[in-house]
């Protein structure tokens, strides 16, 4: 009732030119937020100076304050809501950098500031300029639940596949016994595959979830919902053999970080591709 309630007063104001206005001065404000901390971030790689971790807080906190504001007003229209492709780039690159800010800040996170807010402001960028020609949506109690454990799911298994990748970069400077300014400032090897699993573990849950409010409300199964409906439960059995095989038989290495992109990949596939194809393939 209190989402609905605050829905109805932001869509009372979304004719309003200072609407627009608020979007665009939010949506440029996180912009140039995320990229003066990408900025900060790797001048600090590469000068002797230690790393200050609180100024880059201070930084990512009012960027995504700024990301927030922009989001509610990227999603609510006259109306209901814009799903739209790049409004739902915004929410869940929200949702991602939130998950990793409340992680802490600690060598195990904020390394993946570098791949998260380049994307961050390019994703912010696109969608203050390129204008949404998505239908406004209305959605139900059971639709909004299965969008949050969609996006809970996607964010999760995201940083999955950025983690696998830093394991990747690390395991492969270790064998060379070359490491560069960035790779000593990754913990240790062991450190990062058990944060990895966990997170997986945590995705994985949500996707379930997903998948289980997907076929209890909806018809799953329906045309236009059938490949993302099988790419998802191919990302859940990727998901699942994984976990399977760590937790039994100890899997780790590079069979892991390949499991969590193929996982990764498929849920990019569903999720992403699905949209993208019926958006602006389809319609457009």
């Amino acid at each position: 009732m209190i989402t609905v309630i605050i829905i109805e007063e932001y869509l009372c104001c979304a004719s309003a030119p200072e609407f627009k206005m608020t979007n665009l001065i939010a949506g440029l404000t996180a912009t140039t937020l995320y990229l003066g901390g990408l900025v900060y971030y790797i001048f600090k790689l590469r000068s002797s100076i230690e790393f200050n971790l609180s100024r880059l807080q201070v930084i990512t906190a009012l960027a995504l304050l700024a990301h927030l504001v922009a989001t509610i007003y990227f999603l609510l229209a006259p109306g209901g809501l814009d799903l739209s492709l790049l409004k739902i780039f915004v929410l869940i690159a929200l949702a991602i950098n939130l998950i990793v800010f409340a992680s802490g800040l600690t060598k195990i996170q904020h390394t993946l500031y570098l791949v998260l807010f380049p994307i961050s402001a390019g994703t912010l960028l696109m969608a203050t300029v390129v204008p949404s020609s998505s239908p406004i949506l209305i959605l139900s109690t059971n639709m909004q639940a299965h969008i949050l454990f969609s996006i809970l799911a996607y964010s999760l298994l995201s940083i999955a596949a950025l983690q696998a990748l830093f394991i990747g970069l690390l395991d492969w400077q270790l064998k060379r016994k070359r490491r560069n300014l960035l790779m000593r400032t990754l913990p240790a090897l062991e450190t990062m595959e058990l944060v990895l699993f966990n997170v997986i573990l945590v995705g994985q849950f949500f996707l379930t979830l997903s998948l289980l409010s997907g076929l209890a409300f909806y018809d799953f199964f329906a045309t236009t919902l059938l490949p993302k409906a099988i790419l998802s439960c191919l990302a859940w059995l990727f998901n699942a053999i994984l976990l399977y095989r760590r937790y039994y038989r100890g899997w780790r290495g590079r069979i892991a970080i390949r499991l969590t992109w193929a996982g990764f990949s498929s849920l990019l596939i569903a999720y992403v591709g699905t949209k993208f194809v019926f958006e602006y393939v389809v319609t457009g």
